[in-house]
């Protein structure tokens, strides 16, 4: 299928990517931070209905939700409140809105294959008329019902190392749909390359010690990209022998 390359546009520092899934391989995942794929004939602006002001005032709000509740859940943790976010350092922003077509054989592919997110936390804004997110509880894939006026909050890795595994990095991915057209808006929060990752001290102190041993994001990162993505958490990579 011929397709057209787009580049993904930035606002306020923010990079924003506009895409159609019709079949997602874990070679694309890989790839996703440089290009983006849409099959023509279809028009990518019928996809970026928002203005741009609408769009990077969006960005700027969520942004300062998952803000917010990374203090939340260093509180949670015991820990000073900016604890998670100092670490994390001038953390970057990411802007992904996908659109997945109406598949008669939804069983032979996936709109995006079961991962966890390398980053910090994701914010997800389903399609109130369609799910298509599922997460992985107890070996069974689980849907994810949209609900209006909610987000739906991933944790992500780097989440799981400061909190020595207390919060867990959630297995996820996305189906499509037979008769339906989908669309969904993540926006991930992701530490500085340079953000040394390591569990919380006030974490280690009882017999289990660290879990995890330091790394940096930049290190964390490219790791992720280079295994297998369907066989294992990355974090296993990271264990403490």
């Amino acid at each position: 299928m011929d397709a057209m390359i787009l580049r993904g546009e930035t606002c306020y520092d923010v990079s924003v990517q506009f895409r159609v899934d019709v079949s997602v391989s874990i070679d694309w995942i890989r790839r996703r931070g440089d290009l983006i794929s849409v099959p023509t004939p279809y028009d990518p602006t019928h996809v970026a209905t928002a203005t741009w002001d609408t769009l990077s005032n969006y960005c700027k709000e969520v942004r300062a939700l998952g803000m917010r509740i990374q203090e939340l859940i260093s509180e949670s943790l015991g820990l000073e409140k900016e604890y998670i976010n100092n670490v994390l350092g001038e953390q970057g922003q990411h802007m992904a809105v996908n659109y997945y077509p109406p598949c008669p054989e939804p069983e032979l592919t996936y709109g995006l294959p079961g991962h966890t997110d390398p980053n910090a936390l994701t914010i997800l804004l389903q399609d109130l008329h369609v799910s298509g997110l599922q997460v992985l509880k107890d070996d069974k894939w689980l849907a994810v019902k949209p609900h209006p006026n909610a987000f739906v909050i991933n944790i992500g890795d780097q989440l799981q190392a400061l909190s020595n595994g207390i919060y867990k990095s959630v297995w996820h991915r996305a189906i499509v749909n037979t008769e339906k057209p989908r669309l969904s808006v993540a926006s991930f929060l992701c530490p500085c390359n340079d953000a040394l990752i390591s569990p919380a001290k006030p974490l280690t102190e009882d017999e289990n010690g660290a879990v995890y041993r330091g790394f940096t994001y930049a290190e964390y990162y490219k790791t992720f990209w280079s295994r297998d993505l369907l066989k294992e958490h990355c974090l296993e990579l990271f264990k403490n022998k």
